[in-house]
């Protein structure tokens, strides 16, 4: 018999409310987003849409990308 995961049930307003803004205080400061969800329990994109509603802008993907450096002429 497989085994099901408990559904989950979305967050009432003022609590919700709540949730996303230590959310967005965590990812400010440089928390990503899948370990946000972590952190939390829930999926990536809940964290994601929670950030949005509260007005987060997000950072770009990927790290640091490289310089090009000049060839020596």
């Amino acid at each position: 018999m497989p085994r099901k995961t408990p559904s989950r049930k979305l967050i009432p307003g003022p609590e919700r409310d709540t949730v996303a803004a230590e959310l967005k205080a965590k990812y400010e400061t440089g928390a990503s987003i899948r370990a946000l969800a972590e952190e939390t329990g829930r999926s990536y994109s809940s964290v994601h849409r929670l950030l949005a509603d509260v007005g987060v802008t997000f950072r770009s993907r990927g790290g640091a990308t490289r310089q090009k450096t000049a060839l020596p002429s």
